[in-house]
């Protein structure tokens, strides 16, 4: 199925599986592609992005991974796509405003969480699974450095289930930048919104939702009264004894924002060159922790995605 303005020479192909899916009122999940090509080492990258797709049919939800291949913007990617951008060097990370860029010259690229929520949506899935959110820089005062994510989930009709935002932002100024956009922020059996690496950033949320069924009642609630177009962000986090040491967590996060600042790093290159860094100086711990985050988020995902299609959901 394709999405193609009348006359367009540009379109959003949707694969197979997902056309029909859609087509049906089966549940979809939504995942990104910037986790495959820039957020793990290979060739572990192309292992976690089967998983990821593997957990998400588990639940009985068909997994959409969304990513730009020649140009062509693709909503569930196929085995060979998947490789492609896995395995392939000069994949551009792709957020929205990147994407009719990409389109125009033929290329491909990794979709952000902004060009994933915006995709989705634009072809009807209402669930996207996600590791974390980007967020307010910690320096935005000066720099003005706020990630794309926050503009995009203002405007974009979707549940986002993820672990928080990354622990290199600032948390505070990025829960008040979603509360004043209208986003909605659940806490899924918990009160307090995570870290990303840790379970709890030490702010609170100001909801909390104990089961998928009531998620997706949210999601529901939030497209039939249409007071306005803002996700829904479904902060998931991990078990406090599988998340990183704080210890280490907190060590190896000032090494890295010393490392941004003296090798001028800046935009979205930050969150590459941070991961990077965490992958070293954690001896792969923190990729192992990062591939716990993405595997629970997809499989809640795929709960809610069940529960709003109005299935029957897999147990808790």
């Amino acid at each position: 199925m394709d999405i193609e303005p009348p006359l367009g020479r540009y379109r959003i192909r949707v694969g197979a599986d997902v056309a029909e899916a859609l087509g049906t009122g089966a549940p979809v999940v939504a995942l990104e592609s910037t986790i495959i090509s820039h957020g793990l080492p290979r060739p572990r990258n192309l292992e976690v992005a089967a998983e990821i797709e593997r957990t998400v049919r588990a639940t009985g939800a068909v997994p959409a991974t969304v990513g730009v291949i020649g140009g062509e913007i693709v909503v569930g990617l196929d085995e060979p796509q998947l490789r492609h951008l896995a395995l392939t060097d000069g994949v551009a990370k792709a957020s929205v405003r990147d994407l009719p860029v990409l389109a125009a010259k033929r290329l491909d690229g990794a979709t952000t969480v902004a060009s994933t929520a915006a995709v989705a949506a634009a072809v009807g899935i209402p669930v996207f699974a996600t590791g974390g959110l980007g967020g307010v820089h910690r320096d935005a005062s000066t720099t003005f450095d706020e990630s794309a994510d926050l503009g995009t989930l203002a405007r974009t009709p979707i549940a986002v289930v993820c672990a928080g935002v990354k622990s290199i932002l600032d948390v505070p100024a990025t829960l008040e930048r979603l509360e004043s956009s209208g986003v909605t922020v659940l806490g899924y059996r918990t009160d307090r919104f995570p870290g990303f690496y840790l379970s709890d950033s030490g702010h609170p949320v100001g909801w909390r939702a104990d089961e998928a069924a009531e998620i997706a009642e949210t999601l529901r609630a939030a497209r039939e009264l249409k007071l306005g177009e803002g996700a829904v962000v479904v902060a998931n986090p991990l078990p406090v004894d599988e998340q990183l040491d704080p210890a280490l967590h907190d060590r190896v996060l000032a090494e890295g924002l010393a490392g941004l600042e003296r090798d001028g790093v800046t935009g979205k290159d930050v969150t590459p060159y941070l991961l990077a860094h965490f992958h070293s100086a954690t001896e792969g711990q923190s990729l192992t922790v990062n591939t716990r985050i993405i595997l629970r988020n997809a499989e809640l995902a795929g709960r809610i995605a069940v529960a709003f299609a109005g299935t029957r959901t897999v147990s808790a």
